[in-house]
């Protein structure tokens, strides 16, 4: 793994960022600004950005603009999860990196905090069929501190905060009592603690991961001026739901309805919330640097 810089070297105060929102998530017109302006949200907020992808076949900690131009160029960039991982990286393929991927090379270049926009979860409809997001499971498994606004709101919220307990993953939220719902800042499910100060969060944090070796879920609400109204939310993602592909297709394709039935607005509020996200994320890297 290629982390651009020896191991004597490399800051103590690295942010992940992850591939997948800029190869999935916006047009890839937009992509190379979003990924320089997260950069530069990382460093004001006293942190140092690492673009996490698969350059080639090797999983890069620290992407350069160069290689994200070409990853970008790439037609069909296959996302990467932790089972493709391998297979990827034997076939040298260029790869996005999802939460799970991402938490997973993060933590083996000894990086600890790991902003996103939402997690996965489980999807809806579990009664009748297994659809579990491998997040989940990454978060029981590597040391990193994910910052995100909750879990993506087209999947069952409730179970997958329920699941998060059963898993024994830590979920504290920054200024919030309540677990947040990706566009919405409420989800009727609570976190295990609240914490309002970025300094008391990394010592919790740091001292969390060294004792489990396992990850912790901080919930961070979008931006109360950004956050969809919750009726007119769900009539787009009943709309939504009704197009939706089966199988793997079903986020990806109703999220692709869901942009377009709103006009755009869950496009503005998803890249709302990941700046928010990157900034807190930012100031946790940077506090367990200094702590």
């Amino acid at each position: 793994m290629s982390n651009r810089s020896s191991h004597s070297t490399v800051p103590s105060n690295r942010l992940a960022l992850e591939t997948t929102i800029l190869t999935h998530g916006v047009p890839r017109d937009n992509a190379l600004s979003l990924a320089q302006e997260l950069a530069g949200i990382a460093q004001t907020n006293g942190a140092t950005p690492a673009l996490v992808g698969i350059f080639r076949g090797e999983p890069i900690v620290g992407m350069s603009d160069e290689q994200l131009r070409e990853v970008l160029a790439t037609p069909n960039v296959p996302k990467v999860n932790t089972s493709n991982l391998g297979v990827l990286m034997h076939r040298r393929s260029h790869g996005s990196t999802t939460v799970a991927t991402t938490m997973e090379l993060a933590a083996a270049a000894g990086v600890r905090v790991f902003s996103t926009g939402g997690i996965g979860g489980v999807h809806k409809g579990y009664g009748t069929h297994l659809d579990i997001s491998a997040d989940l499971i990454a978060l029981t498994r590597f040391p990193v501190a994910v910052v995100a606004s909750g879990v993506k709101s087209i999947l069952d919220v409730v179970a997958t905060r329920e699941l998060l307990e059963t898993l024994g993953v830590p979920v504290v939220g920054f200024g919030c009592d309540e677990f947040p719902a990706f566009y919405l800042r409420s989800s009727g499910a609570g976190v295990d603690a609240r914490f309002d100060d970025a300094g008391e969060l990394a010592r919790f944090v740091g001292a969390e991961m060294r004792r489990t070796g396992r990850g912790v879920l901080v919930a961070n609400p979008i931006p109360l001026a950004d956050e969809l109204p919750a009726a007119r939310f769900g009539e787009w993602l009943a709309a939504a739901e009704r197009e939706a592909k089966p199988g793997r297709e079903a986020t990806p394709s109703t999220l692709a309805a869901l942009h377009r039935l709103s006009g755009g607005a869950t496009l503005r509020a998803n890249l709302a919330l990941i700046r928010s996200n990157t900034a807190l994320g930012a100031r946790l890297a940077a506090a367990l640097a200094t702590g």
